[in-house]
């Protein structure tokens, strides 16, 4: 039970790998706050699948963009457990394809906001309860090779979340480690949503591992991230892509 005892909040948890991540902390002993934006369902159901097992969980709906929603979040977090310890920062997504020359900058600035600056929010704040511990962000493939069509803006995120892991690292040692995850083809509602079937296909016969990967693969990383097995490793971009990409 590596997280016995420890309080950890999981952005973008109603669904896929955030509620792997949940699932995955709560049974090795972590009480657990879930973060959803729209996914209440989905909540709601990993928070049941928790407490049914034995575990402390509860879920609530946020805009991560909004400082006095974050503030809500983590001071629930740290009123119902008694601190914190462990901020999985998960909550992001593309939103839509669009090329540079398409792209208006409201659109650009969402992405950037949806993927980064919510990380951003999220580690301001929590760092007022935190004293040691670690921090997990979900990053991006795209963010070491700039994407896939029309994914510019996210890849710029998921790049600025990596460059921030490495800075953050620094910064923040010996008390707080911070790395992030940088996965590939992952079977999610994200490619199901922007991904075509047969270029999802086409990945899985190019990976050497011959398949996607799942929420669960993303999830056992990050608990291993999270805990003191991996006390000395800090400021690391983690890739996980069956060997579709090596860095």
């Amino acid at each position: 039970m590596r997280f016995q005892g420890q309080t950890a909040i999981i952005t973008g948890a109603g669904r896929d790998i955030g509620a792997a991540c949940a699932r995955k902390l709560s049974a090795e002993g972590a009480n657990v706050a879930i973060n959803y934006f729209s996914s209440s369902a989905g909540a709601e159901a990993v928070v049941k699948q928790i407490t049914d097992a034995g575990g402390k969980a509860f879920a609530m709906q946020g805009d991560l963009n909004d400082p006095a929603q974050v503030e809500a979040l983590v001071q629930k977090t740290v009123d119902t457990y008694g601190g914190l310890n462990v901020l999985v920062n998960n909550s992001g997504g593309l939103l839509a394809r669009k090329s540079i020359a398409e792209m208006p900058l409201d659109h650009w600035q969402k992405v950037i906001d949806l993927n980064l600056t919510s990380v951003f929010l999220m580690i301001h704040e929590s760092l007022k309860h935190m004293k040691n511990g670690a921090i997990v962000n979900l990053a991006s493939q795209a963010g070491r090779d700039g994407g896939g069509p029309g994914a510019v803006a996210y890849a710029a995120a998921k790049g600025a979340v990596m460059t921030m892991t490495r800075g953050l690292a620094k910064e923040l040692g010996p008390n707080i480690r911070v790395n992030a995850l940088c996965p590939g083809m992952i079977d999610t509602d994200f490619h199901n949503v922007f991904t075509k079937d047969e270029v999802r296909r086409n990945v899985e016969a190019a990976t050497p591992l011959k398949r996607q990967g799942t929420p669960d693969d993303i999830a056992n990383t990050v608990a291993f991230l999270a805990s003191d097995d991996a006390a000395f490793i800090t400021g690391v971009n983690v890739d996980i892509n069956g060997g579709m990409l090596f860095s």
